[in-house]
């Protein structure tokens, strides 16, 4: 592996904090959470533009470091690990306020028609900015959810993602990946907490493989920035049965993999608080 790079001039909090996400339009939450991912999906789509001459200075520095960052990774420039250090620093110094002002997010949230079950995702499109190719090198998504629903929980394979708050709450756990058993995996409670916007998480291989959110809020967002394939392996996802873990020592769980549509029928949607242990 080769050495990581140095590290670039970074921008402030504020001025972070007129970065453009683009229109959006709902596309339905199907066979997984990433069914409609791709590695192919370009900048210059025909979505209607949101951000003004000003912001596309400020746009084109965050843009381009996300990209640069997830360059890094896609070469094995750098850790998978130092990636999500580097990715949720971005998201640290995001002005939420200002983000959101500037996105028109109040008008955008309105477009994303969330099933009963589990959540909406809809893609993020980003005006088109100088230096920056054409098809970006991470998947970009706006994940919306009702109050009780969720993200069900679910490990993942040679992938990682990471995730801001844009707006509402969630109850969020997440777990270490210790073995994949073939029908189960053996996981390790690393994180349970509330969080809320501004507030960022990753997951990958390396750390923290499994999460598991369920919205508190009448309406809850997040900013997902995703990488496939990584180390030319197909991504997987597994969706997990936690109620029915059985406990390994340590306080590690062994819980069994599920389809997706038991997944969503058992923890898409919390009719009595959460689900019980």
């Amino acid at each position: 592996m080769t050495e990581p790079k140095s590290e670039k001039k970074m921008l402030s909090r504020r001025e972070f904090g007129s970065l453009a996400l683009g229109s959006i339009a709902t596309i339905a939450f199907s066979q997984t959470l990433l069914s409609a991912c791709s590695t192919n999906e370009g900048v210059a789509e025909a979505t209607p533009r949101i951000i003004g001459p000003k912001a596309a200075p400020i746009v084109r520095h965050w843009v381009l470091e996300l990209q640069e960052i997830s360059s890094d990774l896609r070469s094995s420039s750098i850790p998978v690990r130092m990636w999500q250090e580097k990715i949720e620093a971005l998201f640290s110094r995001i002005e939420l306020k200002d983000l959101l002002k500037d996105i028109d997010f109040e008008t955008l949230r309105k477009r994303v028609e969330m099933p009963d079950l589990g959540v909406g995702t809809a893609p993020v499109v980003f005006p088109v900015i100088d230096g920056l190719p054409e098809k970006t090198v991470f998947v970009k998504k706006i994940f919306g959810m009702k109050k009780g629903r969720a993200i069900v929980p679910h490990g993942h394979s040679n992938m990682a993602s990471a995730h801001l708050i844009l707006a509402g709450g969630f109850h969020m756990r997440h777990f270490e990946k210790l073995e994949d058993k073939g029908d189960s995996l053996l996981i390790r409670p690393t994180l349970d907490k509330n969080v809320k916007p501004g507030d960022a998480s990753s997951i990958s291989d390396e750390k923290d493989n499994v999460h598991w959110f369920i919205a508190e809020s009448d309406e809850s967002y997040t900013f997902d920035v995703i990488m496939l394939d990584l180390a030319g392996k197909k991504y997987d996802i597994h969706n997990l049965d936690i109620e029915k873990a059985e406990t390994a020592g340590n306080g590690d769980l062994r819980a069994p993999k599920i389809d997706v549509n038991k997944a969503l029928k058992k923890y898409g949607k919390q009719h009595h608080g959460e689900q019980s242990s």
